[in-house]
C-alpha cells in the first residue's frame, strides 16, 4: 500500500532539505511522541549507511522497526528502507524548488507485506484508504510544520 502527500514550505529548497535530513531533529521528535529510538551507526554527518532501530506501541502492541538510509542525494533527495516483522517499508523524500523562498516536500511511503496476517490487514485497510491518506497527509504536515519552524532564519522567527 502506497501513500503519498505533497506539503509546501515557506523555506527555500536548500534549507528544506537540510531540515528533513536533520536526523537528531527527528529522533527528537519521535521520541517526544514515544517511540524508543536506538542509532545503529557510527556516523555524524547525515548520509546513506545511517540506521536505527524504532520501537513504539500501536494500537496496543509493541512494534519494532529497523530503518537505514540506502540513498542520500543533497540536496533534493532521501530514501530510507525498512523492516518489521510484518512489513517492508520505503520512505522517500523530495525537495522541489517552488521559488527561491519556497519549495516543496513529496513524502512517499510503500508498505509491503512480509505475511498472510499483514496482506489480510493492507486489504482490510484498503477499505478506509481515503481516510488513512487524510490522516496521513496531516501527520506530514505536523512533521513539515515541526522542522520548518526549527531550521527558520534566527531572524524571520
Amino acid at each position: 500500500m502506497k501513500f503519498a502527500t505533497r506539503q509546501d514550505c515557506e523555506l527555500p529548497a536548500e534549507d528544506l532539505f537540510a531540515a528533513i535530513s536533520d536526523f537528531p531533529l527527528a529522533e527528537r521528535m519521535l521520541v517526544n511522541r514515544g517511540a524508543q529510538v536506538r542509532r545503529l551507526d557510527p556516523s555524524r554527518e547525515p548520509g546513506a549507511g545511517m540506521a536505527w532501530q524504532i520501537g513504539f506501541d500501536l494500537r496496543g502492541k509493541r512494534r519494532d522497526v529497523r530503518l537505514s538510509v540506502v540513498r542520500f542525494d543533497r540536496p533534493e533527495n532521501i530514501v530510507m528502507e525498512g523492516v518489521s516483522d510484518m512489513f517492508d517499508l520505503t520512505i522517500e523524500m523530495t525537495v522541489i524548488a517552488l521559488t527561491r523562498a519556497k519549495s516543496r516536500l513529496i513524502f512517499e511511503v510503500d508498505a509491503r507485506p512480509r505475511n498472510m496476517r499483514a496482506r489480510l490487514l493492507l486489504q482490510t485497510a484498503k477499505l478506509g484508504k481515503s481516510q488513512l491518506d487524510r490522516q496521513f497527509a496531516s501527520r506530514i504536515a505536523d512533521y513539515v510544520a515541526g522542522i520548518s519552524t526549527a531550521h527558520r532564519p534566527r531572524q524571520a522567527r
